[in-house]
């Protein structure tokens, strides 16, 4: 009778791995007790949170106006800020990829976007509105700076992926640079760039609602006037035009796709 082959348990615990598990339960339990979170407060938050659920239906579209114009204004806060993001993160991307570029370059250009990852687009969305006052001039810029922060970089690493056998095979032709990077590289993460592209459309129509909160134009600052002013059927009005564009957006990158498909 043939031995029944076992297989070595790939999750064998061990003992670090039980301290592991041990130091990151405690910490749950450190951060819980000093956040002073409790059973009574979630009762109380139920209570309360059905009295806002009362409050909130049913939704008032009496000034239908003004919730047109604010998805007109986020949508073209979005698709500006999309179209401007995605062509500097094409050259940024690029200047980034460690394997087309020096140190010289790609280091300060990688900082670069890190340091437009780093912070969250309603913190730049404050910076903005100091900068360039109240309105869609601070939103677009705003998710100007979000895209390059994450297309470029996923762009940058892309580029680095891909397979020198083409770039080398061109350059041997006596192409000039500019032809090496258009024939050579761009054809090898196109559809990727595009992927990453239309998910930041994505990306920026949710955003640009978001940022509205604090000036920067769109439906967030009538959603944040309407929350102040205790108006909370008309609140529940401007959430269902946020998932209306937020579906408008879902068809817009469906057709993307199926163009450069």
């Amino acid at each position: 009778m043939a031995a029944i082959k076992t297989h070595a348990n790939p999750f064998k615990p061990s003992l670090g791995s039980r301290l592991l598990w041990l130091g990151v339960l405690v910490y749950l339990i450190y951060a819980v007790v000093t956040l002073d979170i409790g059973w009574d407060r979630f009762i109380l938050g139920l209570e309360q949170g059905g009295r806002l659920v009362d409050r909130l239906f049913p939704p008032n579209f009496n000034r239908w106006e003004i919730l047109l114009s604010d998805l007109i204004e986020s949508l073209q806060i979005a698709i500006i800020a999309s179209v401007f993001g995605i062509i500097i993160s094409l050259f940024v991307g690029l200047m980034a990829a460690r394997n087309l570029m020096p140190n010289i370059i790609s280091i300060p250009v990688r900082v670069f976007i890190a340091l437009c990852r780093t912070f969250h687009p309603v913190i730049i969305a404050i910076l903005f509105v100091k900068a360039v006052g109240f309105g869609a001039l601070a939103g677009i810029l705003t998710l100007i700076v979000a895209s390059v922060g994450f297309i470029a970089k996923l762009f940058a690493e892309a580029i680095e992926e891909i397979s020198f056998k083409q770039v080398e095979a061109i350059r041997a032709t006596g192409a000039s640079f500019a032809s090496t990077i258009l024939f050579g590289v761009l054809p090898q993460v196109f559809s990727r760039f595009i992927g990453f592209s239309i998910y930041q459309l994505d990306s920026n129509l949710r955003n640009s609602t978001m940022v509205g909160i604090v000036g920067a134009g769109g439906l967030g600052g009538t959603l944040f006037a309407a929350f102040q002013r205790f108006d909370y059927d008309f609140v529940t009005a401007i959430l269902l035009t946020i998932i209306a564009l937020i579906l408008v957006g879902e068809a817009l990158s469906n057709l993307v796709r199926r163009i450069f498909q």
